[in-house]
Protein backbone atom coordinates (compact mmCIF):
# COMPACT_ATOMS: atom_id res chain seq x y z
CA UNK A 1 0.00 0.00 0.00
CA UNK A 2 2.99 2.13 1.14
CA UNK A 3 4.45 1.96 -2.57
CA UNK A 4 1.05 2.41 -4.10
CA UNK A 5 0.60 5.60 -2.14
CA UNK A 6 4.28 6.85 -3.17
CA UNK A 7 3.71 6.76 -6.97
CA UNK A 8 0.29 8.56 -6.71
CA UNK A 9 1.64 11.06 -4.58
CA UNK A 10 4.52 11.28 -7.62
CA UNK A 11 1.81 11.10 -10.31
CA UNK A 12 -0.06 14.15 -8.35
CA UNK A 13 2.70 15.77 -8.06
CA UNK A 14 4.26 16.10 -11.31
CA UNK A 15 0.17 17.35 -12.77
CA UNK A 16 -0.61 13.58 -13.91
CA UNK A 17 -3.17 12.78 -12.22
CA UNK A 18 -5.94 14.93 -9.49
CA UNK A 19 -7.26 13.02 -6.21
CA UNK A 20 -9.77 14.08 -4.03
CA UNK A 21 -10.44 12.76 -0.89
CA UNK A 22 -14.30 11.02 -0.09
CA UNK A 23 -14.28 9.77 3.14
CA UNK A 24 -11.56 7.65 3.85
CA UNK A 25 -10.98 7.38 0.45
CA UNK A 26 -8.87 9.03 -2.19
CA UNK A 27 -10.00 9.26 -5.37
CA UNK A 28 -7.70 9.77 -8.52
CA UNK A 29 -8.11 11.07 -12.02
CA UNK A 30 -6.40 11.83 -14.85
CA UNK A 31 -5.61 15.59 -15.00
CA UNK A 32 -7.27 17.18 -17.53
CA UNK A 33 -9.85 14.95 -18.70
CA UNK A 34 -12.80 15.06 -16.11
CA UNK A 35 -14.18 18.00 -15.38
CA UNK A 36 -15.48 18.93 -11.61
CA UNK A 37 -19.05 17.54 -12.01
CA UNK A 38 -18.08 14.17 -13.94
CA UNK A 39 -15.64 13.28 -10.59
CA UNK A 40 -18.68 14.15 -8.28
CA UNK A 41 -20.64 11.65 -10.04
CA UNK A 42 -17.76 9.32 -10.09
CA UNK A 43 -17.57 9.88 -6.26
CA UNK A 44 -21.68 8.50 -6.29
CA UNK A 45 -21.30 5.46 -8.61
CA UNK A 46 -18.33 4.56 -7.06
CA UNK A 47 -20.47 3.45 -3.84
CA UNK A 48 -23.08 1.20 -4.21
CA UNK A 49 -25.96 2.81 -1.78
CA UNK A 50 -25.32 6.44 -3.27
CA UNK A 51 -25.63 4.96 -6.54
CA UNK A 52 -28.97 2.67 -6.36
CA UNK A 53 -30.56 5.83 -5.14
CA UNK A 54 -28.85 7.99 -8.36
CA UNK A 55 -30.36 5.05 -10.58
CA UNK A 56 -33.70 5.47 -8.77
CA UNK A 57 -34.31 8.96 -9.09
CA UNK A 58 -32.99 8.42 -12.88
CA UNK A 59 -35.50 5.51 -13.19
CA UNK A 60 -38.47 6.58 -11.15
CA UNK A 61 -38.10 10.49 -12.37
CA UNK A 62 -39.61 12.05 -9.00
CA UNK A 63 -39.91 9.74 -6.02
CA UNK A 64 -40.12 10.61 -2.56
CA UNK A 65 -37.96 9.75 0.01
CA UNK A 66 -40.58 6.80 1.11
CA UNK A 67 -40.09 5.38 -2.31
CA UNK A 68 -36.61 5.29 -2.14
CA UNK A 69 -36.51 3.54 1.13
CA UNK A 70 -39.15 0.94 0.12
CA UNK A 71 -37.18 0.23 -2.58
CA UNK A 72 -33.75 -0.31 -1.66
CA UNK A 73 -34.92 -1.58 2.21
CA UNK A 74 -32.80 0.69 3.84
CA UNK A 75 -33.60 3.00 6.87
CA UNK A 76 -35.52 5.86 6.17
CA UNK A 77 -32.29 8.06 8.37
CA UNK A 78 -29.74 6.25 6.45
CA UNK A 79 -31.71 7.24 2.85
CA UNK A 80 -31.54 10.81 3.88
CA UNK A 81 -27.76 10.85 4.66
CA UNK A 82 -27.06 9.97 0.98
CA UNK A 83 -29.29 12.49 -0.14
CA UNK A 84 -28.31 15.20 1.69
CA UNK A 85 -24.63 14.25 0.32
CA UNK A 86 -26.01 14.07 -3.29
CA UNK A 87 -27.91 17.51 -2.72
CA UNK A 88 -24.54 18.31 -1.54
CA UNK A 89 -22.38 17.55 -4.48
CA UNK A 90 -25.00 19.05 -6.79
CA UNK A 91 -26.07 16.09 -7.95
CA UNK A 92 -29.91 16.24 -7.29
CA UNK A 93 -32.70 18.67 -6.34
CA UNK A 94 -35.06 18.49 -3.31
CA UNK A 95 -38.73 20.03 -3.87
CA UNK A 96 -40.90 19.73 -0.97
CA UNK A 97 -45.01 18.61 -2.74
CA UNK A 98 -47.24 18.80 0.40
CA UNK A 99 -45.47 16.86 3.15
CA UNK A 100 -43.41 14.59 1.11
CA UNK A 101 -40.17 15.51 -0.60
CA UNK A 102 -39.09 14.57 -3.93
CA UNK A 103 -36.32 14.31 -5.95
CA UNK A 104 -34.82 14.69 -9.36
CA UNK A 105 -31.44 14.96 -11.20
CA UNK A 106 -30.33 18.53 -11.21
CA UNK A 107 -30.71 19.29 -15.06
CA UNK A 108 -29.17 22.58 -15.01
CA UNK A 109 -25.49 20.44 -14.48
CA UNK A 110 -26.28 17.38 -15.66
CA UNK A 111 -28.87 15.17 -16.97
CA UNK A 112 -29.46 11.17 -16.63
CA UNK A 113 -28.53 10.84 -20.44
CA UNK A 114 -25.19 12.10 -19.14
CA UNK A 115 -24.88 9.63 -16.08
CA UNK A 116 -26.06 6.76 -18.06
CA UNK A 117 -23.01 7.71 -20.63
CA UNK A 118 -20.37 8.09 -18.12
CA UNK A 119 -21.92 4.90 -16.24
CA UNK A 120 -21.60 3.07 -19.49
CA UNK A 121 -18.20 4.54 -20.81
CA UNK A 122 -16.31 3.98 -17.54
CA UNK A 123 -18.26 1.22 -15.27
CA UNK A 124 -19.29 -1.07 -18.26
CA UNK A 125 -20.24 -3.90 -15.51
CA UNK A 126 -22.18 -1.58 -13.56
CA UNK A 127 -23.82 -0.09 -16.97
CA UNK A 128 -24.34 -4.01 -17.86
CA UNK A 129 -26.53 -4.59 -14.46
CA UNK A 130 -28.62 -1.39 -14.57
CA UNK A 131 -28.87 -2.01 -18.14
CA UNK A 132 -30.73 -5.24 -17.61
CA UNK A 133 -33.00 -3.73 -14.66
CA UNK A 134 -34.42 -1.42 -16.82
CA UNK A 135 -35.50 -3.66 -19.63
CA UNK A 136 -37.14 -5.86 -16.70
CA UNK A 137 -39.01 -2.84 -15.33
CA UNK A 138 -40.14 -1.73 -19.27
CA UNK A 139 -41.53 -5.11 -19.60
CA UNK A 140 -43.14 -5.28 -16.39
CA UNK A 141 -45.04 -1.81 -17.43
CA UNK A 142 -45.68 -3.67 -21.04
CA UNK A 143 -46.77 -6.97 -19.81
CA UNK A 144 -49.33 -4.59 -16.84
CA UNK A 145 -50.82 -2.72 -19.87
CA UNK A 146 -51.95 -5.88 -21.70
Amino acid sequence: MGSVQYHAYQLQKSGKITSTRQGLYKLHFQSGVFQEHEMKIFQVLNQETPREILMFIIEQKNPTQTDIVNRLGISAPSINWHVRRLIDLDIIDEVKEGKYKRYSIRDNVIDSKYIAELLKTHHPNLWNKWSNRLVETFLSLSDEEK
